[in-house]
C-alpha cells in the first residue's frame, strides 16, 4: 500500500512538473523574442502586490522624492526625456503608465520606483553622447518596471522598509546618495539578490531599444565607456557597481543579447539634432545656476587685503599735498616751475 501511495505521489509530481514546465519553456522562448513583447510574462515570480497596490506605493514614494529634490522644470528638456520614455514604454512589456522626470543633479544616475515612476539625473544627460545611449538607460529602468522587480524583491523579504526599494541604475554609493537626498534610508545590502534582476533588465532593455528603432549598440557603448573610466581610475567605479553585475560581465551579456536579435534593421536612430538641443539647453541652465548669486554652490571671488603702507596716514596726506581732513584722494597734478 505504501509503495502504491509513493508511486501515485511520484506520478502526481511528474504531472505537475510537466504542466508547469511546458508554459515556462514557452515563456522562456518568448523572453528572447522582441516580437513577442506585450504577449509574455516578464514579471513571472512571487509577488504579493497587486498592480493597483504597486502603483499606489510608487506614487507615494515619487511624491516623497519630489518633495526633497530639485526637478528640472525646463519644458523642452522634460518633454523630450518623457517622450523617449513613452516611446520605449509603447514598445515594452510594461502594464502601467510610465512617467519620467529629470532631477537637477550632476551625478550620473537614474532609478525606477514601483508602478512606473522614473527619475533620471541631469548628469546622465550630460554623460550620454547620443540619444540612443540615453534611451538605453531609460529602457533599462522601464524594464525594471515591466518586470516588477521592486515589489518582487520586496515580496522576497529582502527589504524590510518598502520605502527602500527604488532600483538604481548605477547602484552602490551613487544610488545611495540619491536615496539619502530623497530621505529614503536604504541599507546598502538590499540589492544583494538583484543581480539576476539587473541582467534581466539589460536583456529587456536591448529588446525595447530594438523595437523602438534605436541603435542597440549604443547601450553597449555606454557600458564600455564606463568600463574604460573604471580602468583609468581603479576603485572609483568598483564600489558603485558592487551590488550589480560587474561592468565587463554586463558588456558580454549585452553583446550576446544583441547577437540574439532578429536581422538588424537597416534604419535605426543613433542621435538627433533635438538631443543636441536638449544638451545645449541643459548646459545653459547649469551655467545660469552657477552665475546665480543665490546659488550656494556658486564660486565666489574674495578680495585680498592689500599690504599696509608703512607711511603714517598724516605723512601720506602731506606727501599727497592735502590735509588729513581732505577726503578727496584723487591725484593732484602740479605744474613744474
Amino acid at each position: 500500500m505504501t509503495m502504491l501511495r509513493l508511486l501515485s505521489l511520484a506520478i502526481l509530481i511528474l504531472i505537475l512538473l510537466v504542466a508547469f514546465a511546458v508554459p515556462l519553456a514557452a515563456n522562456q522562448d518568448k523572453m528572447k523574442d522582441p516580437y513577442a513583447i506585450g504577449n509574455r510574462d516578464v514579471a513571472r515570480g512571487v509577488n504579493f502586490y497587486s498592480l493597483e497596490r504597486e502603483v499606489q506605493l510608487g506614487r507615494q514614494l515619487a511624491q516623497e522624492v519630489e518633495r526633497t529634490v530639485k526637478l528640472v522644470e525646463d519644458p523642452v528638456i522634460t518633454e523630450f526625456v518623457n517622450r523617449i520614455g513613452q516611446n520605449l514604454a509603447r514598445n515594452s512589456d510594461v502594464k502601467v503608465p510610465v512617467t519620467v522626470k529629470v532631477i537637477d543633479d550632476p551625478q550620473v544616475n537614474a532609478f525606477a520606483l514601483p508602478g512606473g515612476f522614473m527619475f533620471i539625473n541631469s548628469g546622465l544627460i550630460d554623460k550620454a553622447r547620443t540619444e540612443a545611449e540615453l534611451a538605453g538607460v531609460i529602457a533599462h529602468e522601464i524594464a525594471h518596471v515591466a518586470a516588477r522587480h521592486g515589489t518582487r524583491q520586496a515580496s522576497r523579504g529582502q527589504v524590510v522598509n518598502l520605502a527602500s526599494i527604488p532600483l538604481i541604475f548605477m547602484g552602490g554609493w551613487a544610488g545611495y546618495g540619491v536615496q539619502q537626498a530623497a530621505g529614503l534610508a536604504i541599507p546598502l545590502t538590499f540589492l544583494k539578490f538583484s543581480r539576476d534582476f539587473e541582467r534581466q533588465a539589460d536583456m529587456l532593455a536591448v529588446q525595447y531599444l530594438y523595437r523602438a528603432g534605436y541603435d542597440t549598440s549604443a547601450f553597449l557603448d555606454f557600458f564600455e565607456r564606463l568600463e574604460a573610466e573604471e580602468k583609468r581610475r581603479p576603485g572609483t567605479l568598483s564600489e558603485i557597481f558592487r551590488t550589480h553585475p560587474p561592468t565587463g560581465d554586463r558588456i558580454q551579456d549585452v553583446q550576446q543579447h544583441i547577437a540574439e536579435l532578429p536581422a538588424r534593421k537597416t534604419e535605426f536612430v543613433l542621435t538627433t539634432s533635438e538631443f543636441d538641443l536638449v544638451k545645449n539647453r541643459l548646459e545653459r541652465l547649469n551655467a545660469r545656476r552657477t552665475a546665480d548669486p543665490k546659488d550656494p554652490n556658486r564660486p565666489t571671488l574674495r578680495r585680498t587685503e592689500r599690504p599696509r603702507d608703512p607711511v603714517e596716514p598724516a605723512d601720506r596726506d602731506a606727501q599727497a599735498g592735502h590735509s588729513g581732513d581732505d577726503r578727496d584722494e584723487r591725484p593732484v597734478l602740479r605744474r613744474s616751475s
